[in-house]
């Protein structure tokens, strides 16, 4: 999977890091729109200081729970991250004052799942783009939550409390490096397979970019 995701980054001309420890965070999203699950992955991945690239991954949510999408925060609606690469939009502090990591600091893009139900409308709604408090963090402070609940409103969550630890381990040491600024990387396969549709009714060099998109959602499979 690691040589998926560099070949996926280097393909969307997205910037990938391999200065020793420093991080690449990438989420992707499931195929499901049925929410409350951790169903998603975060991949974190980075060079050691002998050029060796070292990889994990954690189950997270990248979607809002099932409650904030029936009771949403905001009259238009719930908000969903869009795709993309968000560079340096984040930095390790205090998630709602309460306990440490990485916050949002630069604006970011979602949708607004406006119709009040438990399924999720990426492409539907209302885009905004700016500061929302979409964080990276855990649920459960211990041990592994089952359900997303309440634990996102569109925040990136990690189910398991340990992972959890561990990722803030490397963020830390991160830091001590490179400064507390973090590029957060979303990638979503059923955004590609709307571009690709979209750019199918054109002409021959869009053909050949719709092409391109394709390659990528088979990298992901």
């Amino acid at each position: 999977m690691l040589k998926r995701l560099i070949k996926i980054l280097y393909k969307a001309k997205y910037k990938l890091y391999e200065e020793p420890y420093r991080l690449n965070i990438v989420g992707v999203r499931a195929e499901t729109t049925v929410s409350n699950s951790f169903d998603d992955s975060l991949y974190v991945f980075y060079k050691d200081e002998t050029g060796k690239w070292n990889f994990g991954r954690c189950p997270v949510t990248t979607d809002p729970g099932t409650y904030w999408l029936e009771n949403p925060l905001q009259v238009d609606g719930t908000a969903i991250l869009e795709q993309g690469q968000y560079e340096d939009a984040y930095s390790l502090g205090l998630h709602k004052g309460q306990y440490l990591a990485l916050v949002q600091t630069k604006p970011v893009r979602v949708i607004r799942d406006y119709d009040r139900n438990a399924y999720l409308d990426f492409f539907n709604g209302k885009e905004e783009t700016g500061f929302f408090g979409i964080d990276i963090h855990r649920a459960n402070a211990t041990g592994v939550t089952k359900t997303v609940d309440k634990w996102s409103a569109g925040c990136q969550v990690f189910q398991n409390a340990k992972d959890f630890e561990i990722f803030l381990t490397l963020c830390e040491k991160h830091k001590n490096l490179y400064g507390n600024k973090f590029t957060y990387t979303l990638i979503d396969t059923r955004a590609f397979r709307r571009q690709v549709a979209r750019w199918a009714v054109y002409g021959t060099s869009a053909l050949v970019a719709a092409a391109g998109i394709t390659w990528l959602v088979k990298q992901l499979k």
